[in-house]
């Protein structure tokens, strides 16, 4: 073998130890720092946990440097929507929404019936997150949470609480918490739900007195309705209309809030024309959006429905890929 090739070996080698050391969950010593012992004291105290119990599971607890790395930087804040749509407005992801629709219909109809929920919207937020079950999420939660909660800064407060949530919904669910698998931000199930959401949203829809949209569809898809319903989804309201203007508009007027804010007045006076009726109520409320799409910029109005979509996703791209995938997959079927 000559030198050349034995360095390039040594360097095939080298880069392979690395990336296999990526793949290895550092073991964080969570039990050693204060603010861990800190935490574990406030649940004893306040939620009746056993310490030996919560230092257990921090002792399993383990460092994820590649949550820090996605949460640092998704897709939502680095893409623009001609290469986010790409993402998720797949022909796999609409034919597999078809079948899952059918599968289940009758929870469909009833979940429609009950909470006033665009079916295709349910259908299309449960293939935007896990592909109708088929990625639900490699981490385990307790890392996750543990890896946000004390080692990002930027928002440890929230997920400390989250980490709180998650030790209260493993006991209620009679679960390990140490066994539960999720995103790498500690989002569970079919619908993508954090701890908090879990415990407020979820709900039983196959009247077997459990909760579980980790396993049941069927939960999934009544708990994404109760949660849109309570987020302010209006039934048989409009979603998004694409708008023209009369004159050039400047960036400043877009994508200032998600929250609906204009009315029908307002837009009228800066000339804009809506493609569709849908301003007839006087006080109805649009946000101006633009997006860079495929063909250059595209202007749309944001109506209430649009807004309930964000508070499942706090981002205008993931709100537009449901609503798109939802248009394609109702014309599908």
């Amino acid at each position: 073998m000559s030198v050349r090739m034995t360095q390039q070996m040594g360097r095939l080698a080298f880069f392979i130890a690395v990336y296999l050391a990526a793949l290895v969950p550092v073991k964080a010593d969570y039990t050693g720092r204060p603010e861990v012992l800190a935490f574990i004291s406030e649940l004893t105290a306040g939620d009746g946990f056993d310490q030996a119990e919560l230092l257990q599971a921090f002792e399993e607890a383990s460092y994820q440097q590649s949550i820090i790395d996605a949460i640092s930087r998704p897709a939502e804040r680095v893409m623009t929507w001609a290469t986010y749509q790409d993402i998720f407005l797949t022909k796999a992801r609409v034919e597999q929404g078809k079948a899952f629709e059918q599968q289940y219909r009758d929870s469909f109809d009833r979940a429609e019936a009950q909470w006033g929920v665009d079916r295709w919207i349910i259908l299309a937020i449960l293939g935007v997150e896990t592909s109708y079950g088929r990625n639900k999420g490699r981490y385990r939660v307790i890392d996750a949470l543990s890896t946000l909660a004390f080692d990002y800064p930027p928002r440890s407060g929230f997920f400390r609480k989250e980490l709180r949530e998650l030790f209260l919904l493993a006991r209620e669910q009679q679960k390990p918490v140490t066994g539960l698998l999720g995103s790498y931000a500690g989002a569970m199930g079919y619908g993508q739900f954090i701890p908090s959401s879990y415990r407020a949203y979820a709900v039983d829809f196959n009247d077997d007195a459990f909760i579980d949209i980790w396993n049941e569809p069927v939960d999934a898809i009544a708990s994404i309705a109760n949660y849109l319903a309570v987020h302010g989804w209006q039934r048989n309201g409009p979603i998004l209309a694409p708008m023209t203007s009369k004159t050039a508009l400047p960036l400043e007027f877009f994508n200032q809030q998600l929250k609906p804010s204009l009315s029908a007045q307002k837009l009228t006076e800066v000339g804009i024309t809506v493609d569709e009726p849908l301003l007839e109520g006087p006080a109805l409320k649009v946000a101006p959006l633009r997006y860079e799409g495929k063909d250059g910029a595209e202007t749309w109005l944001g109506f209430q429905n649009f807004y309930s979509i964000t508070r499942y996703n706090r981002s205008r791209l993931y709100a537009m890929a449901v609503f798109q995938l939802s248009e394609r997959l109702k014309a599908a079927a």
